[in-house]
């Protein structure tokens, strides 16, 4: 009985294996090849072409090429964590069209180039975390639009550009988490986008300065906004537009901004211009409640002397009719003296 099973068991994985490759196992039903800790140094070839899933975690593949994947068009999930990949062909991942999720965590990849991930328009999750990347590039590629989730924690970014982030506008997720950020002028534009994903109900687990000193451990959303005013003019007037975009810019801010764009140019770039201070909401409300109390004591006491007054003119008024009224009529002995005199 014991050999018989052994036998059936034989037949199975050979009946499951069929179509794969030596040093792995594929499953028609989920349409997953799984490949994972097998030792393996580069992309297995002869894969089954309607595969979708392609488990390559726990590996030793050191480098991918442009047609490492071009016989399994129809993929969908492709898992190359911990790895020994260290550079990124461009348009390596081209031929996956239909890649949704990406995991490149646990490798050993020190950059990331301009297009590297172009052509997977339906690319939702790209996951690069924990490698040695030390700077990522403008765009992540062409048709990476609908990317959701992006995660670069675990890494040694510095700075982030500003317009990486906005070339993902269908973006909920992003994760940063443990990066040596320099909290200086090149990360101002990082807060400001920073903030108004937050404000759309993005999610994301923040970013803490690691330098300059005095700014170390804090997050950067509360450096105050202070603390760049020695950045260059570029990054003020992109304060300027982010603060007009939310409503929150001063009237005498926007007016520089005007006549340094019609006729001012040759002296913008000589005299310092000044930088609007941020305004807070919390400040302004208690303005407003505090005004509002103000005028209302005002008008209170102006009431209050109103009432008084008319109380006081009714009160004359009154004592003027009982008393000085009656007085006038009659007459006083000596006004009459006069009269019945004349008579006689």
């Amino acid at each position: 009985t014991g050999n018989w099973l052994s036998f059936l068991c034989i037949i199975l994985v050979m009946h499951v294996a069929h179509g794969c490759p030596e040093k792995c196992l594929c499953y028609p039903v989920s349409k997953t090849a799984d490949c994972k800790n097998r030792g393996l140094t580069e992309i297995p070839i002869h894969l089954p072409p309607e595969i979708q899933i392609l488990q390559l975690q726990n590996n030793r593949i050191w480098k991918i090429n442009q047609n490492s994947f071009t016989g399994i068009p129809l993929l969908k999930i492709l898992d190359l964590s911990n790895n020994s990949i260290s550079s990124l062909a461009p348009g390596a991942f081209q031929k996956l069209k239909y890649l949704q999720v990406l995991n490149l965590t646990r490798n050993l990849i020190h950059y990331i180039e301009n297009k590297t991930f172009s052509f997977l328009p339906h690319l939702k999750e790209l996951d690069l975390s924990s490698n040695s990347i030390i700077r990522l590039p403008e765009t992540l590629g062409n048709s990476t639009g609908n990317i959701t989730l992006l995660s670069v924690k675990h890494n040694k970014l510095q700075k982030m550009d500003r317009v990486l982030l906005e070339s993902l506008p269908n973006l909920k997720v992003v994760l940063f988490k443990d990066n040596p950020w320099q909290c200086n002028c090149n990360v101002f534009g990082l807060k400001l986008w920073l903030e108004s994903f937050l404000y759309r109900g993005g999610i994301s687990d923040g970013i803490i300065c690691s330098a300059p000193g005095i700014r170390k451990g804090k997050d950067l959303l509360k450096v105050p906004y202070e603390l760049f005013g020695a950045c260059p003019l570029r990054t003020a007037h992109a304060h300027v537009a982010s603060a007009h975009h939310h409503g929150f810019e001063h009237r005498g801010a926007l007016k520089h901004v005007h006549h340094s764009e019609h006729g001012e140019g040759s002296r913008s770039g000589c005299e310092p211009k000044p930088k609007p201070r941020p305004v807070s909401l919390r400040h302004a409300i208690a303005t407003v409640v505090i005004t509002g109390v103000v005028c209302g004591i005002v008008c209170l006491m102006m009431l209050a002397a109103a009432v008084y007054g008319c109380a006081y003119a009714a009160i004359t008024a009154k004592y003027h009719r009982e008393h000085l009224a009656p007085a006038r009529q009659h007459g006083t002995p000596e006004e009459k003296e006069p009269f019945d005199s004349s008579l006689a």
